[in-house]
């Protein structure tokens, strides 16, 4: 696209990433080790126990599942605005902003959830090694403004940084497996017995299930960057299913260490006891205190890729809200040199501000309250949002095959939109133990949400009946 003196931009950097650039956008935004140090000693301590690696292993093939249909959709969507266009194209353009609503909601409560965590973290590092008691939210307003001048950067640089602390923190934990391996395994040697089927089906399975699930947001982002892609048709597929098994995989073999470490017969007291420190022994034992240090360290890095990965998400939503005339118009800007959606990154970075601050004010636990009902927030939005994506993609081959085989176009997708119907259910039922909370306000997110949903639909059904030319371009496929 040509650009005038004195004509504002309004397009993505073409061509400007391959499949090991999405992969590390996307696993990043997984935040692979904070991920697996937070939320499966729950999995272990609450839910089936030795059975969690297994567990890793069948969410992993449910998403697997999910990807054939909507990597299938995306041969012929395609849009930086990701399931919003792919629903808008599907169910409709109403629907499609229902679900831009939600998971821009769902998007800004994760990055709230980890910019506190990270403050807390912080905090914690630095008191503990002598340094200065600083508060949290200090140390999280320092980080938005790093990532913003990243996100600012051209696309390929953040992929770069993001690469970068993708592989360090899977190293930590890879190393921690060899070590296991290389010694023998722990009090029971090494045993295979949290793979089988006795071990992932025992009593515990669903709310296994729940903290598992959780552990995947963010692999869907692959979408987004489909106009920033090369050959997007095929690197979004290739991007997604790497990006399904990487985590998988991980999350299956760091969690099998550390139950054979202490023993899969004692893993689900140990984690119930040591929640918090469950991995960060295990490491220490077999890598040596220097590797404890590391893994500190790599914890706040990877807290910090996580809000970099979401912060270049959200940009791109709001860029294709702004850019279709439903926002804005100003925050479909972009660099004049990097070609980045730089004020998207304003205006979100400045809502995460003010509402991290309003937490701050209200004196609210980084880690007991925002870190823990903001995420809970976020995985009941990002399921609702994969349900009606799944939807979406049998309705749009419905209306016409395109060449498309049966497997993609119904049966993957009516199979996983099952699957993540039942774990959205057990995620509801259990939200107290997801939350750590059984106040009035977490059996309030389902029904916060819904609202946000219905609020973005009626806006779309007022936007018809006012701008009906703005109307008529929602969803609009760029690919």
């Amino acid at each position: 696209m040509a650009v005038t003196a004195g004509e504002a931009r309004q397009d993505l950097r073409k061509d400007a990433v391959g499949v090991s650039h999405i992969v590390f956008f996307v696993v990043a935004a997984a935040a692979p080790l904070t991920a697996i140090v937070g939320a499966s000693p729950a999995a272990f301590a609450f839910g089936n126990g030795p059975g969690v690696p297994a567990t890793y292993l069948l969410v992993g093939l449910l998403y697997a599942v999910f990807s054939v249909g909507f990597t299938a959709m995306n041969r012929f969507v395609g849009s930086a605005g990701g399931f919003y266009a792919y629903i808008a194209n599907g169910l409709g353009r109403p629907a499609g902003l229902a679900c831009a609503f939600v998971t821009l909601a769902t998007y800004l409560a994760i990055e709230i959830a980890v910019v506190a965590l990270f403050g807390f973290f912080s905090n914690t590092i630095v008191t503990s090694a002598g340094g200065p008691e600083i508060h949290w939210f200090i140390y999280a307003a320092a980080m938005m403004a790093a990532v913003y001048i990243c996100g600012a950067r051209n696309i390929e640089f953040s992929g770069r940084v993001l690469g970068l602390c993708m592989i360090a923190e899977i190293a930590i934990l890879g190393l921690l497996g060899i070590a296991v391996l290389i010694g023998g395994g722990g009090p029971e040697g090494v045993s295979l017995k949290p793979y089988g089927p006795g071990a992932v089906f025992s009593s515990g399975f669903g709310v296994a299930l729940v903290f598992v699930v959780a552990s995947f947001i963010g692999f869907e982002a692959t979408v987004i960057f489909g106009e920033e892609a090369r050959d997007p048709k095929r690197t979004i597929a290739r991007a997604t299913y790497w990006a399904v098994g990487i985590i998988a995989l991980f999350y299956a073999f760091a969690s099998w260490a550390v139950a054979v470490h202490y023993g899969p017969s004692q893993i689900a007291k140990q984690a119930a006891d040591h929640a918090s420190t469950l991995y960060l022994t295990a490491v220490q034992a077999r890598l040596g205190a220097f590797a404890g240090i590391v893994m500190n360290a790599l914890l706040i890095t990877s807290l910090f890729a996580c809000t970099l990965s979401f912060h270049n998400t959200i940009n791109r939503y709001l860029f294709a809200l702004g850019r279709e005339g439903i926002a804005s118009g100003h925050v479909a800007r972009t660099h004049d040199v990097h070609q980045s959606p730089y004020v998207a990154g304003i205006v979100q970075t400045a809502v995460l501000f003010v509402a991290t601050l309003l937490f701050a004010l209200a004196k609210a636990s980084p880690y007991e309250v925002v870190f823990a009902w903001m995420s809970t927030f976020a995985s009941l939005g990002i399921l609702m949002v994969q349900i009606v994506v799944s939807c979406a993609v049998i309705t749009f081959f419905r209306k016409s095959r395109r060449g498309v085989g049966v497997w993609p176009a119904l049966i993957a997708p009516a199979l996983s939109a099952l699957g993540l119907a039942a774990c959205l259910v057990t995620m509801i039922a259990n939200l107290a133990l997801v939350s750590g909370s059984d106040s009035l306000a977490i059996d309030g997110l389902p029904v916060a949400l819904v609202v946000i949903g219905v609020a973005g639909y009626l806006f779309a059904i007022w936007i018809r009946r006012a701008r009906p030319a703005v109307y008529e371009n929602l969803g609009r496929s760029f690919g």
